[in-house]
């Protein structure tokens, strides 16, 4: 069974060409045509992945992601936003409720496909990693929660390098592996591997729960 992609854009022309393109590329493409649509269309289909606009009617890109992230099913549903609102400030608020990347129009499709094989990739990773702890380590999870509530509560320490924090900053901003490359002279898979270091240090599985967690705990600068 092809991996599926719920494609939210109310553009028809853009909705046919991401569609087409996932098609040919071998998964499984599933159109709204808004955030309302999409919502009823993700529980029958159950998605691997959301490709949403921002501007849709009857309901926003925005409202779609942060009643997506209420549902604990869909808590680690990877959701890549298209848009042409580029403010840093728009890009903290999707990362806010919930998306994982910000790909801004004009787009290529050989790099919305790039983001998808690289976001689906991490994804069943995590949910492998997330079955197999849960099978093998029961008693773990129940000694967590009788630990005293004073500890649970500290704040952790997270030490990263100076170029941990470079990327870290620019994460934020919402850029894309090329683009924080391009502004740090590193390639997309070095930019990828500091990345991955910084999941591994703030203990989050996404760069929508990395940049939540840096806003929490006052690392970006």
């Amino acid at each position: 069974m092809p991996l599926s992609i719920l494609v939210a854009e109310d553009n028809p022309g853009i909705r046919l060409a991401v569609c087409d393109y996932l098609e040919l590329s071998g998964y499984s493409a599933i159109a709204a045509e808004n955030g309302e649509q999409a919502l009823s269309l993700l529980e029958t289909y159950r998605p691997h992945l959301i490709v949403a606009d921002i501007k849709m009617p009857r309901k926003d890109g925005y409202e779609l992601v942060k009643q997506v992230r209420h549902r604990p099913e869909f808590r680690l549903l990877p959701v890549i936003f298209l848009t042409e609102r580029n403010s840093t400030k728009e890009r903290i608020r999707g990362y806010q409720v919930g998306c994982d990347l910000y790909l801004p129009k004009p787009f290529e499709m050989e790099e919305l496909g790039a983001v998808i094989r690289n976001l689906l990739e991490r994804s069943q990773i995590v949910q492998s990693e997330m079955r197999f702890s849960s099978k093998e380590t029961p008693v773990i999870a129940e000694t967590a929660s009788m630990v005293s509530p004073t500890l649970n509560e500290q704040s952790p320490t997270v030490d990263l390098t100076n170029r941990e924090q470079q990327v870290l900053d620019l994460v934020a901003t919402g850029l894309s592996n090329i683009e924080i490359g391009n502004q740090l002279h590193l390639s997309p898979r070095t930019v990828e591997k500091y990345v991955s270091s910084l999941l591994r240090k703030t203990e989050t599985s996404n760069r929508a729960e990395l940049v939540r967690f840096s806003l929490e705990h006052h690392l970006i600068h």
